[in-house]
């Protein structure tokens, strides 16, 4: 035992030395990179690197899966309250006053890549020519007009999209509602092998756009805090922000859960409240909160040992998910970030560059945060609550007369008899926005239906009907055109356009 002991002490003391060395190598190659940084940019740069290099040191501290499994319990049952009871409070009479007190915030940090567009995310037209940022502003204008408030909208962008944004931003300048931006912080990708950063100065443009990246949206601490909007909002008298990614086009403002958290029914304020909704077997991979040391705690499947993904994955065990929609005010922000209390799990998000190199990124997730609040709640809001649009499939669904369109805000058309949503399935030719919209000449009826799946060289003529199971393929070299005006109820299409019955 004695031996092993030794062994064991002699190793950890091995592990420090090298990660002391680690440490040491990575300040001196932050140090270059900061050295090479213009005297306008110089502060800047300087808290972006500060940032990372306690992100960093955080990294080589962490081993191993970050939850203790043998710690998670269900959440206790007053820790997450359904929607139901939060709205029979009912509304005040001045609302206007409690509106008065909040910020929307919009995560806008992403690029449209994925769905094969340049620029941001939040400037693809998803309904009628409305792209995310045109329906956000038309809900807060709504709000502002409807209530007679000042209601603004804060954008949280990344240096990928901010020139873009901003740009766009000018065509609101007659709405009503006040835009103001942030930028998230900027960290060196790191090298998978050396661990050491791949940027060898600050510029991020031409070849070294891939040095560089936006740590996550858990970064909206600092960066708000580091931005000195934070304290100019909490000045203007501004207490709660909701919190919610730009593509969510189900997170509108709720006025009961802003009453709840304004007027609580035991007079003790929540600092965090985060919107979670059940799981269906779409979503086992989302986050879910749990009861961790006498806390709520965010899980995500990351950090979940490999033994029980199966069982954090199930439905029955954990039945609900995070939408990222979150209530969190403003003091609560500024007290904890002045204390560097933050707690965070790092997530690992590992890359391959176009070159073939491997490297790694260190980010955070906001709700992650949840833990460091005082008096945290769950709400489980409706489904209608979680409306993200990540591909063309989600993008097909929001297009069509399964949702109306009002004042910016979708709701589930009446005429659909059940309110769940359809199971969409659009093969890798729908993947890019152009080739999706070359391939409907109109968006379907999809009023009855329950499950689409297309897959292969496959074509939608002018007002098609699909209702119940439908199920599209062709085969590797074959073409399907469906024509105009066709009907499909639960229907199979293979390979020669030959349709039969589900």
């Amino acid at each position: 035992d004695f031996r092993r002991a030794m062994s064991q002490a002699g190793t950890s003391q091995f592990q420090e030395v090298i990660r002391q060395e680690l440490e040491y190598s990575m300040k001196v190659e932050l140090d270059k990179i900061l050295a090479t940084a213009p005297s306008n940019e110089l502060e800047h740069t300087k808290k972006d690197l500060e940032g990372f290099k306690k992100l960093f040191h955080r990294f080589l501290q962490e081993k191993g899966p970050s939850v203790d499994w043998g710690k998670i319990q269900r959440p206790p049952e007053d820790s997450i309250q359904p929607y139901e009871k939060i709205k029979a409070r009912g509304l005040p009479d001045n609302i206007a006053s409690v509106l008065n007190k909040l910020v929307v915030v919009k995560l806008n940090g992403g690029l449209g890549t994925s769905m094969g567009c340049k620029g941001p995310k939040s400037l693809i037209g998803v309904r009628n020519e409305n792209t995310f940022l045109d329906l956000t502003v038309q809900q807060i204008e709504h709000l502002n007009k409807t209530y007679n408030t000042d209601v603004p909208l804060v954008l949280m962008n990344s240096f990928n999209t901010d020139e873009d944004t901003k740009k766009i931003l000018q065509k609101y300048s007659h709405s009503r509602v006040k835009i103001y931006t942030f930028n998230q912080s900027r960290y060196p990708r790191i090298n998978k092998e050396t661990l050491l950063p791949i940027a060898k100065d600050v510029s991020y443009s031409g070849e070294n756009t891939e040095c560089w990246y936006p740590p996550g949206h858990g970064d909206i601490y600092a960066s708000f805090y580091n931005s000195g909007l934070l304290d100019n909002l909490i000045g203007e008298g501004k207490e709660y922000i909701f919190v919610s990614n730009i593509d969510n086009l189900g997170a509108t403002v709720d006025l009961y859960i802003l009453n709840h958290l304004m007027n609580p029914p035991n007079g003790k304020r929540c600092e965090f409240v985060m919107e979670v909704t059940n799981k269906t077997r779409a979503d086992v991979k989302g986050g879910t909160l749990t009861q961790y040391e006498n806390k709520l705690r965010l899980v995500e499947i990351a950090q979940v040992p490999k033994a029980h993904v199966d069982e954090f994955k199930s439905v029955s065990k954990f039945k609900i998910f995070n939408t990222n929609n979150l209530w969190i005010a403003l003091s609560a922000i500024k007290r904890l970030q002045e204390k560097n209390a933050i707690d965070m799990e790092i997530i690992v998000n590992p890359k391959t560059l176009d070159g073939g190199l491997n490297v790694i990124q260190l980010e955070t997730a906001v709700g992650a945060a949840i833990k460091s609040f005082e008096n945290s709640l769950g709400i489980n809001v409706p489904r209608s609550r979680f409306l993200p649009v990540k591909t063309t499939s989600d993008l097909l669904l929001v297009m069509s007369n399964l949702y109306s369109l009002n004042a910016g805000s979708l709701t589930m058309s009446e005429k659909r008899e059940f309110p769940t949503v359809p199971l969409v399935k659009l093969g890798s030719s729908f993947t890019k926005v152009q080739d999706y919209l070359r391939r409907f000449e109109s968006i379907p009826d999809m009023l009855e239906l329950d499950h689409l799946t297309v897959s292969g060289d496959v074509t939608f003529g002018k007002n098609v009907s699909l209702k119940g199971t439908v199920i599209i393929i062709a085969n590797h070299g074959d073409r399907i055109d469906i024509p105009a005006g066709a009907l499909l109820e639960n229907k199979i299409v293979s390979g020669n356009l030959r349709i039969l019955d589900h």
